[in-house]
């Protein structure tokens, strides 16, 4: 039977691949193995979301841990290099623009085995972000390039990608958003933070925004008026926290919580009236729930948020901020819409993908 490798290593690669797996194992025709590399280790940001999204049990874990870029993408690389050779899976499958999907992606290159890459194409124009990088060496290496949107297909035939190699599949962070949702929103967790009415949620991990204290404060500073007209809980990343303790941030009027499990984030963000974020996960899912969101960056990877969805980017000058905030929560905010092919079905077409080209 034909083998289908998976590598994940990082957050936003469980939740992407949890429908693929499931689409894949509801075809019977491939054998599937999951290859954790281990670049988020800690519970709740890695064995929880495999609990939350019904997914075994990865097949190895790497251990590859934290590190600089190179130092952890040479990591997984040495290890993957292993694992390919030991197992000769007939398709690699990687997802997402982390240091794992770099380090799959050229090691299975390098070993003749082919690749695909589940959600290529994406492009934020900006060489200063490190998943940039990522995003258009792992194009270059791949033999599949699974896109989720238009815009995605023309940055790839404007870099000379050959139109065979282009399938647009959909979003499947969507499928496991469209999956989840009932019990997510089962578990109340805005009623169990006491939120009775309107409140806001908001995410920053970016280097970015986290790295510089000026721009860091700058944030906080604006987080805290906007919770002067409604509750805003932030979602504390650990890379975040540590540079809020090592700076000694203390922000008022915030609720600042740890890290969720995939479900309870869910539930919580499911509910909200406003979302804020340097995260683009968080961008699609909130075009898909019909939820504003101000992305604190000056560009995306995923402009169809912003063209289609119910996206707006501020980057992180406060009184921008603030002002759009306020203008969303006086109902003047954008109403958007589902983007094409972001139904849910996304897994689907890459199990049958899966089955032609593996």
């Amino acid at each position: 039977m034909r083998t289908v490798l998976h590598v994940v290593g990082a957050r936003p690669n469980f939740m992407k691949l949890a429908p693929i797996f499931r689409a894949v194992a509801s075809r019977k025709e491939l054998r599937q193995r999951v290859v954790h590399t281990g670049q988020h280790y800690d519970e709740k940001m890695s064995e929880v979301f495999f609990r939350d999204l019904g997914l075994p049990a990865p097949d190895l874990n790497l251990g590859v841990g934290s590190g600089t870029h190179a130092e952890q993408t040479a990591k997984a690389l040495v290890e993957l290099e292993r694992v390919f050779i030991g197992e000769r899976p007939d398709l690699v499958s990687v997802v997402g623009d982390v240091n794992s999907t770099l380090a799959a992606a050229l090691a299975a290159a390098k070993l003749r085995i082919g690749v695909s890459h589940v959600e290529a194409g994406l492009r934020s124009f900006d060489r200063s972000m490190p998943e940039e990088i990522n995003r258009l060496v792992v194009d270059r290496l791949a033999d599949h390039l699974l896109t989720p949107s238009a815009d995605a297909d023309e940055n790839l035939r404007r870099e000379g990608v050959a139109p065979a190699r282009i399938h647009r599949v959909g979003n499947v962070m969507i499928d496991a958003l469209y999956g989840s949702l009932h019990v997510a929103r089962s578990l109340r967790m805005p009623a169990k933070m006491g939120l009775t009415g309107r409140y806001a949620v908001c995410t920053l991990h970016r280097p970015a925004n986290v790295d510089d204290p000026a721009i860091l404060s700058r944030v906080l500073g604006a987080l805290e008026e906007i919770a002067r007209e409604l509750p805003v809980v932030l979602a504390a990343h650990p890379r975040t926290r540590a540079r809020m303790d090592s700076l000694g941030l203390v922000p008022h009027g915030l609720t600042v919580i740890e890290p969720l499990g995939y479900l309870e984030f869910l539930s919580l963000t499911s509910g909200a009236a406003l979302i804020l974020t340097d995260s683009g996960g968080l961008q699609e899912e909130s075009t898909a729930l019909g939820i504003p969101c101000l992305t604190l960056r000056e560009n995306t990877e995923r402009p169809i948020t912003v063209d289609e969805g119910t996206n707006t980017l501020v980057g992180s000058e406060p009184r921008r901020i603030i002002e759009t905030a306020r203008h969303v929560l006086a109902g003047e905010g954008k109403r958007g819409r589902v983007p094409e092919l972001w139904d849910g079905r996304a897994a689907e077409r890459i199990a049958e993908l899966y089955g032609r080209i593996a």
